[in-house]
C-alpha cells in the first residue's frame, strides 16, 4: 500500500498495457492447473491468503476499474477510493468454490473489462481525475497499467506458495 507510481508514459502505451491486462486469465490458468487440490486452499508459512483468496481478490476489485473509468468520463473531479480493508475478499468464502469456477468468472470479468477499455476512444486515453489514496492524477490508461501491476502482485504471491508448497513435498 505504500508502493509509489509514477504514471509518466504516454497515453499511447494504451494497447500494449490492455494486452497485458487481456492476459491475465491465461496467465493465471497456467500457474494454477494442475495443482494438488490441498494447495489451493493452504496458507503459507507467512500466513497471508491462499491461492484461492487470491484468485477471489482479483474477482472481488472486478467492480473498482469500470466504475473509475465512468467516473472519468463523466468529468468527475476523484476517483473512488478501493476497500483497503479488502473486507469483500475476508468475508467471501472462496474456498467453498472450485477453482474452475473462480478462474471461469475472472475470466468473464476480465473479458467484460476488456471490451469497455477497447470500446473508448483514442482521446479518452489521456482523460483524468483525482487518484484519492495516490493523491495523484490517474488517467485511463494508468488504470488498465494499475491493474496490470496488481495482477502481477496477486500472480507473483501465488508462484510464491507454489515454489514454498513444492518445496515442502
Amino acid at each position: 500500500m505504500e508502493r509509489k507510481f509514477t504514471f509518466d508514459f504516454p497515453p499511447e502505451k494504451f494497447p500494449d498495457v490492455l494486452e497485458r491486462l487481456r492476459g491475465t486469465p491465461a496467465r493465471l490458468e497456467e500457474r494454477v492447473r494442475d495443482l494438488p487440490c490441498e494447495w489451493l486452499t493452504r496458507r503459507g508459512e507467512k500466513g497471508g491468503w491462499t491461492i484461492q483468496q487470491n484468485v477471489g481478490h482479483l474477482i472481488d476489485l472486478g467492480y473498482l476499474s469500470p466504475q473509475r473509468v465512468d467516473q472519468i468520463l463523466a468529468a468527475a473531479p476523484t476517483l473512488v477510493a478501493a476497500d483497503m480493508t479488502n473486507r469483500r475478499t475476508h468475508e467471501a468464502d472462496h474456498h467453498a468454490r472450485s477453482i474452475a469456477s473462480l478462474l471461469s468468472d475472472f475470466r468473464r470479468e476480465r473479458a467484460e473489462l476488456v471490451e469497455k477499455f477497447e470500446a473508448l476512444p483514442v482521446s479518452a486515453w489521456g482523460l483524468s481525475a483525482m487518484h484519492p489514496r495516490l493523491k495523484q492524477p490517474m488517467r485511463i490508461v494508468d488504470i488498465v497499467c494499475f491493474d496490470s501491476e496488481h495482477d502481477d502482485y496477486h500472480l507473483a504471491r501465488i508462484g510464491e506458495l507454489i515454489h514454498e508448497f513444492h518445496r515442502g513435498s
